[in-house]
């Protein structure tokens, strides 16, 4: 089995999959943030990572709403996206003072200057980077996503992806996640993070 580039750090396939004690000996305390848009499979991903390489790991989203008792839509229908944006870089920051640990971040997230930078002073970005048929699939399936609460998501999701994209891809690694299986892709983030890892040593 060989080893696919499309284009400079994209990984598709999964070659000589390194030992997880590795891994994360390589880590040390830093974490794996997960950056990408909705549907990327960012958090189904992530547990997979966090359970092979045997991390915690952490869902923002899920910790956002946890905190405010309510769920990220109503939290933007309450008090609009900036100020769920501000919120979700505290929560980011505080995570990330937890030590080594698979993160998945929201859609936006990664497009706050602010959070990229912790990110990168506290580990390493990982971004999912899937096709927009794919995505459009995915988010099809869930009704809670208040970006694409909007007369053609299709549309919005497209739009999303070009104005996001090029900010995604400022992230260490990337692979693409499209048809892969979750266990597939997280393996080749894995992969893909041991290798950055090892380059800069």
């Amino acid at each position: 089995m060989s080893r696919k580039h499309h284009g400079p750090n994209i990984m598709t396939e999964v070659v000589n999959f390194p030992d997880p004690d590795h891994v994360r000996h390589l880590l040390g305390s830093r974490s794996i943030s997960l950056v990408g848009l909705m549907g990327t499979g960012k958090t189904s991903v992530g547990r997979k990572m966090a359970h092979i390489l045997g991390l915690p790991f952490a869902d923002a989203d899920q910790e956002i709403e946890e905190a405010a008792g309510c769920s990220i839509a109503d939290l933007f229908k309450l008090y609009g996206e900036p100020a769920f944006r501000n919120g979700e870089e505290r929560v980011i920051e505080r995570l990330l003072k937890e030590g080594a640990q698979i993160l998945s971040t929201g859609g936006g997230a990664f497009m706050s200057k602010t959070t990229r930078e912790r990110i990168a002073a506290n580990g390493i970005s990982v971004w999912l980077n899937t096709d927009l048929e794919t995505l459009i699939r995915r988010t099809n399936r869930r009704d809670d996503r208040p970006l694409l609460n909007t007369e053609e998501p299709a549309q919005t999701l497209r739009r999303l992806m070009e104005k996001r994209n090029p900010v995604y891809a400022k992230a260490d690694v990337t692979i693409a996640s499209n048809t892969e299986t979750v266990d597939n892709a997280a393996k080749l983030a894995i992969r893909a993070v041991a290798d950055y890892l090892e380059s800069r040593r």
